[in-house]
C-alpha cells in the first residue's frame, strides 16, 4: 500500500464517520419534529374544547349582564322617581312647616321676654 492509497483510506473512513454523524443527527432531529407535532396536535385537541366552553362562558355572562342592565335602569327610574316625590313634599309640606316653625320661635321668644321681666 502506497501513500495514496493510505490517504484515499482515510478520507474514506472519515467521510464514513461524517455521514454516520449526519444521520444520527438526522435521526434526532427526526424524533424531535415528531414530538413536536404529537404535543401541537395534542394542544389542539384541547384546545377546541376550552373554547367552546369558553364561548358557552362568554355568551351566559353576557345574558347576565344585561339582566343588571334592567335592573339598573329601574334603580335609576326608581330614584328619579324618589326625588321627585322628596321635591314635591319639601315644597308642599316644607315652606308651611318653615313658617309654623318661625311663629314657634317666635311666639317662643315672646313669651321668655315675658318671663324674664
Amino acid at each position: 500500500m502506497n501513500g495514496a492509497d493510505l490517504a484515499a483510506l482515510i478520507a474514506a473512513i472519515a467521510f464514513a464517520v461524517l455521514v454516520l454523524s449526519l444521520v444520527l443527527v438526522a435521526l434526532r432531529v427526526s424524533k424531535f419534529i415528531d414530538a413536536s407535532t404529537a404535543t401541537v396536535r395534542e394542544t389542539g385537541e384541547a384546545l377546541i374544547p376550552l373554547l367552546t366552553e369558553l364561548t358557552e362562558t362568554t355568551k351566559q355572562t353576557n345574558k347576565q349582564l344585561d339582566k343588571i342592565d334592567v335592573i339598573t335602569d329601574n334603580v335609576v327610574d326608581a330614584t328619579t322617581n324618589l326625588a321627585s316625590l322628596v321635591e314635591s313634599f319639601t315644597s308642599t309640606i316644607g315652606g308651611p312647616l318653615l313658617r309654623v316653625g318661625e311663629i314657634v320661635k317666635g311666639v317662643t321668644g315672646l313669651l321668655g321676654k315675658k318671663k324674664k321681666k
